[in-house]
C-alpha cells in the first residue's frame, strides 16, 4: 500500500460516521501485516521493502498521532491558554512554570511561542521576559518523551476505540476534544508498535548493531538527531524513534543521549526557518531558542559518560529500562538549562537584540501583519484571540491618527510625524491609514479562514461580530482621512483662527474621543466587559457634550464673531466627525458585550445539559 500523505488518515477520520473506524482499522490492519510478518522470526532473512515500509507507515501513524493529540488538548485547553499567559509577571521563576504548564497543557511549544509573539509586540509583555516562558516550554514538550516511554502499544486500538467513540458520540465540543486527544494517543502508539515491530529483524543484524555503536560517537548522533528532527520537523519524533530502538535493545543510553541533544537543536533550526518572512519579534524569539539549545549542548556534550552515569544511577530506584532513562535524559536536559539560563535571560534579550537590532525608521516600510498566523488555524480559539490582538493594533493606529489630525488644525501645531520624524503629520496619517486598509484585509480574510474550520456555536458566534467590528474599525479611520483631513486644507485657505472657545471645546471633545479609542483597544485586547459598558456610558455623556457644544458655538454665530463665522463650516465639520468616531466606538463595544453575552447563554446551557444528563 502506497502511502502519499498524513491527509490519508485525516480523510479516513472526517469520512462517515458509520464508515469512519472499519476504515480506519482495516488500514491499519494493512499496514500492520507486513511489519508483523517481519517480527515472526528475528532469524529470517530481513525484507528490506517491508522493513522500509514499516518504519515510514509507523512514523506517518506517529506523526499524525501527534498533530490529532495536539489539536484535541488545544481545543480542550485553547481557550484558557491566552489568559494563563496573559497573567504571567515579570517574575522569572512564574515565567519559566507558566510556561512549561501551558505547554503541557496543549503540546505544542509553538503554539506558545506565536501567543508570546503577540504579547510582546502589543507591549504586554518585554522580550526578555518571554525568554523565561519560551525555556519553560521546552521542558512542557518533554513530557511527550515521558508518555510514549510508557509500554502502552498494547493498548493503542483501545484508545483510538475509545477516542472514536467519544468523537463520535460526544454531545458538546468539550467532549470531542478530549475524544481527539485520546484519539491521537492511540494514533501515536500504535504508530510506535509499527516501528517497533518494523526493527525486531534487526536485533540479530550484525551490521546495524554495529553502526549503532557508532552512535556513541557524541558528534556524529549530535548531526543525525539534528538532521532526521529538521527533516520530520517534530522532535518528539525523533525521540520517540530513539525510544523504539532503546526498547528493542538496539541503542545504549550514551549513543540515544547525543541524539536527543541534536533533536533539540533541530526542533529550533526548523521553528528558525519557519520564523523567515514573519516579524522581528518572531525571528528575536526563533533566535533566542537556537542560543539556548546550542548553549546547552556545548555545555553538556563533553560530559556524556558522568551524564549517562547519573541516569543510570537515577534509575536504580525506579527500575527503569534504558528507553526511560533517554526520555528522563530529554527531560533533565531542558530542566537544566532553564534553570541555569533563567538568571543570565536579559543578557541573552540584549544579545539578540544585539544580534537583530530594530529597523530603521523607514518612509518606504510596507505594512504588515503582527499576530496573524495560518499555524494557529488549526486551533479556532487561538486564532481568534490573535484576529483580536490585530484588531487592537489597529485601534491604536487609529488611536494616533486621530491625536495627530486635530493639531494641523492651529497655528502652533508640530508639523512632523511624533513616530516617523522623517514624515509630515498629513503623511503619517496617510501611510496610517494605508497601514488599516492592509490589516483591515487581511484580518478579514484571516477570520473567514477561520470560519471555514470546525467551530462551536460560541467561535461562530464571536467571528461574526468580529467582522461586524472589523467594518466599523474602518469606517472609523475613514472619518479621519475623509472628513478631518480635509478640514486641514480648509482651513490653510483662512487668514483667521478659531474662537478661544471653540478652539478649547474642540480640543476638549476630541480628547474624549481619543480617550474612547484607547479604551476601545484595552477592550479589543482584553475583552474586559467592563470597559466595554464604560465606553457605551461615555458615549452616553459625550452626546449631551455634543449637544452643549454646538448650543455654544450657535451662540458665538448669534454674536457675530469674525473667526466663529470663518471657522463655521471647519468647526461643525469636526463635531460631526468626533462624534461619529464616538457612535462607532460604542458601536463596537455593544457589540462585544453582545458576544460575551451569547457566550455566557451558550455556557449555562452547557452547563444545564450536563446537570440534565446527570439527573437522568
Amino acid at each position: 500500500m502506497k502511502f502519499t500523505s498524513l491527509n490519508v488518515m485525516d480523510n479516513l477520520i472526517r469520512a462517515s460516521k458509520h464508515a469512519t473506524f472499519p476504515a480506519f482499522l482495516m488500514t491499519a490492519v494493512i499496514l500492520q501485516l507486513p511489519t508483523n510478518a517481519l517480527a515472526a522470526d528475528d532469524l529470517a532473512p530481513i525484507s528490506w521493502p517491508l522493513l522500509i515500509i514499516g518504519l515510514i507507515g509507523g512514523l506517518a501513524f506517529f506523526l499524525y498521532g501527534m498533530e490529532k493529540m495536539s489539536d484535541g488538548m488545544k481545543k480542550t485547553a485553547g481557550n484558557r491558554m491566552r489568559s494563563i499567559l496573559a497573567a504571567l509577571t515579570k517574575n522569572r521563576v512564574v515565567a519559566l512554570t507558566v510556561g512549561a504548564f501551558v505547554t503541557m497543557l496543549i503540546q505544542s511549544s509553538s503554539a506558545t511561542t506565536v501567543m508570546l509573539v503577540s504579547f510582546v509586540q502589543a507591549e504586554l509583555m518585554s522580550f526578555a521576559q518571554s525568554l523565561g516562558v519560551i525555556l519553560g516550554a521546552d521542558i512542557g514538550t518533554t513530557i511527550t518523551a515521558q508518555m510514549i516511554a510508557f509500554k502502552l502499544t498494547d493498548y493503542a486500538l483501545i484508545m483510538v476505540a475509545v477516542g472514536f467513540c467519544l468523537r463520535l458520540f460526544g454531545k458538546n465540543e468539550s467532549v470531542k476534544s478530549i475524544g481527539d486527544t485520546i484519539l491521537g494517543f492511540g494514533i501515536l502508539f500504535y504508530g510506535m508498535k509499527m516501528m517497533s515491530d518494523a526493527m525486531k529483524p534487526l536485533r540479530t543484524y550484525a551490521e546495524f548493531i554495529d553502526m549503532m555503536k557508532g552512535l556513541e560517537n557524541p558528534f556524529l548522533g549530535l548531526l543525525i538527531g539534528t538532521v532526521f528532527t529538521a527533516l520530520v520537523q517534530s522532535s518528539s519524533a525523533s525521540t520517540g524513534v530513539v525510544i523504539v530502538l532503546a526498547q528493542q535493545g538496539l541503542i545504549t543510553l550514551e549513543a540515544g543521549i547525543p541524539v536527543i541533544f541534536g533533536a533539540n537543536i533541530g526542533t529550533c533550526i526548523t521553528a528558525g526557518l519557519a520564523s523567515i518572512g514573519t516579524s522581528r519579534e518572531a525571528k528575536r524569539v526563533a533566535i533566542a531558542h537556537v542560543l539556548f539549545k546550542v548553549a546547552g549542548v556545548l555545555l553538556f556534550i563533553w560530559w556524556i559518560p558522568q551524564f549517562s552515569a547519573l541516569m543510570k544511577f537515577i534509575a536504580q530506584s525506579f527500575g527503569a529500562e534504558t528507553a526511560r532513562q533517554i526520555a528522563n535524559a530529554h527531560t533533565f536536559f531542558n530542566v537544566s538549562i532553564g534553570l541555569l539560563f533563567l538568571p543570565f535571560i536579559d543578557f541573552f534579550a540584549r544579545l539578540v537584540i544585539w544580534m537583530l537590532p530594530d529597523r530603521p525608521i523607514s518612509k518606504g516600510v510596507a505594512p504588515a501583519v503582527w499576530h496573524l498566523d495560518d499555524a494557529m488555524l488549526s486551533t479556532p480559539a487561538l486564532a481568534i484571540d490573535l484576529a483580536r490582538s490585530e484588531m487592537a493594533r489597529m485601534a491604536k493606529i487609529i488611536k494616533r491618527m486621530h491625536f495627530g489630525v486635530i493639531h494641523p488644525l492651529f497655528s502652533n501645531a508640530p508639523k512632523n510625524d511624533d513616530v516617523f520624524p522623517q514624515l509630515t503629520l498629513l503623511e503619517g496619517i496617510e501611510m496610517r491609514k494605508r497601514k488599516i486598509d492592509f490589516l483591515e484585509s487581511r484580518t478579514r480574510k484571516y477570520l473567514l479562514q477561520i470560519s471555514r474550520r470546525e467551530l462551536d456555536g460560541e467561535q461562530a458566534t464571536e467571528i461574526a461580530g468580529l467582522l461586524a467590528i472589523l467594518n466599523n474599525i474602518r469606517r472609523t479611520a475613514d472619518i479621519i482621512t475623509r472628513t478631518m483631513v480635509p478640514q486641514i486644507e480648509r482651513k490653510n485657505t483662512l487668514d483667521v483662527d478659531f474662537s478661544d472657545e471653540g478652539k478649547d471645546e474642540l480640543l476638549d471633545y476630541h480628547m474624549k474621543a481619543g480617550k474612547q479609542l484607547e479604551r476601545l483597544e484595552n477592550v479589543l485586547r482584553e475583552g474586559t466587559k467592563k470597559i466595554a459598558r464604560k465606553i457605551k456610558k461615555k458615549e452616553l455623556r459625550y452626546s449631551d457634550l455634543d449637544h452643549h457644544f454646538r448650543q455654544q458655538h450657535i451662540k458665538r454665530l448669534l454674536e457675530e464673531r469674525p473667526e466663529s463665522i470663518e471657522t463655521h463650516r471647519i468647526h461643525m465639520a469636526m463635531i460631526d466627525a468626533i462624534k461619529q468616531i464616538n457612535i462607532y466606538t460604542a458601536s463596537i463595544a455593544e457589540q462585544i458585550l453582545a458576544i460575551e453575552a451569547i457566550e455566557k447563554k451558550g455556557h449555562k446551557t452547557n452547563k444545564g445539559s450536563k446537570n440534565k444528563e446527570l439527573v437522568n
